[in-house]
C-alpha cells in the first residue's frame, strides 16, 4: 500500500513511518503541515492518506480542513484521520460524503497496533471506521439541526440571514454562485427543508432556524 503521512510532530510522523514500513507498507510522503499534505495527496495519488487533525499554524482543525480539500478535488481519496481530541467543525463534512474509505481515529487507539492497522486496511479499501467517541459526539450534534451545519455553511447561512442573495453572497465569499446554490441546497437538506415549499420559503425557514439556534 503506498501511503502519505501528516503529522507537525516529527516524532510521530517518523514513528508512523517506521510502523508502516515494518507492515509492509511503502510511504510516498511524509509532511508536516495542511497544504503540503493537500499536494502530496493529488500529487502521489496514494492507497491512502493518514493526517492528524491539528498543524501549524494556528493548531486547530488545519489537517482535517485538508482532508475535506483532498476528498473535494479527489473524491474517491481514501484517508485516516488522527486526532487526540475529536473536532467536529468538518468532521461531518468529510464523513458525510457516503463513499466511504474514510475512518476517524483517536491517536490512542495507535497503541493497539493490531487493530490499527486492520483500520488502515479497511479504510484503503473503501470503508469508514470511526472512534466510538467520536460517533458519540457527532450524534450529540445531531439534536440541533443547525449544530450539523460545517463552518463554511454557517458563514453562507450567516450572510443569508443578512437578507444577501446568493450572488451577494458568493463576492463576499468570493466563490462561485454555483457554490453558494450548492450550499444552500446542503443546508436546506440538513435542516429538515425540502423542496416542496418555495426557495423563498426556505430561506426564511432557514434563517429563523438559525436566529434560534
Amino acid at each position: 500500500m503506498r501511503v502519505v503521512v501528516a503529522d507537525d510532530s516529527v516524532l510521530l510522523r517518523e514513528g508512523l513511518q517506521l510502523l508502516l514500513v515494518e507492515a509492509g507498507h511503502e510511504i510516498v510522503a511524509a509532511v508536516g503541515d495542511g497544504p503540503a499534505y493537500v499536494d502530496a495527496m493529488l500529487g502521489h495519488r496514494p492507497d491512502l492518506g493518514i493526517v492528524d487533525v491539528r498543524m501549524p499554524p494556528s493548531h486547530t482543525d488545519e489537517g482535517l480542513r485538508a482532508a475535506v480539500e483532498v476528498r473535494r478535488r479527489w473524491p474517491e481519496a481514501r484517508m485516516l484521520v488522527l486526532s487526540q481530541y475529536v473536532e467536529s467543525s468538518y468532521a461531518e463534512e468529510l464523513l458525510g460524503g457516503g463513499d466511504g474509505g474514510v475512518g476517524y481515529l483517536l491517536k490512542d487507539r495507535v497503541g493497539d497496533l493490531t487493530a490499527f492497522l486492520r483500520a488502515l486496511d479497511e479504510v484503503a479499501a473503501g470503508g469508514t471506521v470511526l472512534d466510538p467517541l467520536v460517533v458519540r459526539q457527532l450524534m450529540t450534534r445531531r439534536h440541533d439541526p443547525v449544530e450539523q451545519l460545517t463552518p463554511r455553511e454557517r458563514e453562507v447561512l450567516s450572510l443569508m440571514a443578512e437578507g444577501r442573495s446568493n450572488a451577494a453572497i458568493a463576492e463576499a465569499l468570493t466563490v462561485t454562485p454555483a457554490a453558494v446554490e450548492k450550499h444552500t441546497q446542503r443546508i436546506f437538506a440538513k435542516l429538515g427543508l425540502y423542496p416542496d415549499d418555495s426557495a423563498a420559503h426556505r430561506r426564511v425557514a432557514a434563517v429563523l432556524r438559525y436566529l434560534r439556534s
